[in-house]
């Protein structure tokens, strides 16, 4: 099974950035991780800040991974571009996030994956992926 997560704007900054919220682990050290822990599947990760290169990489795996986990960080409440090219493409999609959006502030209770995305994780920190994870599978 061939499973790909992509992550969005200031994630490549975990580990340095609002502690607090976001726990104090690289996404890289965790990725390591699940990889271990999920040995038999195929995973592989890609990151960026930019949306247009979210969109591209959504579209490229689209038609021939197994399942994508996608947090796009801030772009999840301002990107229909985003949620358009999930509902373009045949691989499900689950939105994953870090934090509990809705004990956040206002703007943060409003995706545009969620319409497109075969279900969504949210506020259990890095476990939210191998979570998601599990459900995917």
């Amino acid at each position: 099974m061939k499973i790909i997560i992509i992550n969005g704007p200031n994630l490549n900054l975990l580990g340095k950035r609002e502690p607090e919220v976001y726990g104090t682990s690289t996404f890289e050290d965790y990725f390591k991780q699940l990889k271990e822990k999920h040995h038999t599947l195929h995973l592989d990760y890609f990151q960026s800040n930019i949306e247009g290169e979210l969109i591209n990489k959504i579209q490229e795996v689209g038609f021939t991974y197994d399942g994508i986990l996608l947090n796009a960080a801030a772009y999840t409440h301002t990107s229909v571009g985003i949620g358009d090219a999930i509902k373009a493409i045949t691989t499900p999609v689950i939105e994953v996030h870090i934090s509990n959006t809705f004990s956040r502030e206002e703007y943060r209770h409003q995706s545009f994956i969620a319409p497109n995305a075969k279900g969504i994780v949210i506020g259990f920190g890095l476990k939210s992926y191998d979570l998601a994870l599990q459900a995917l599978l």
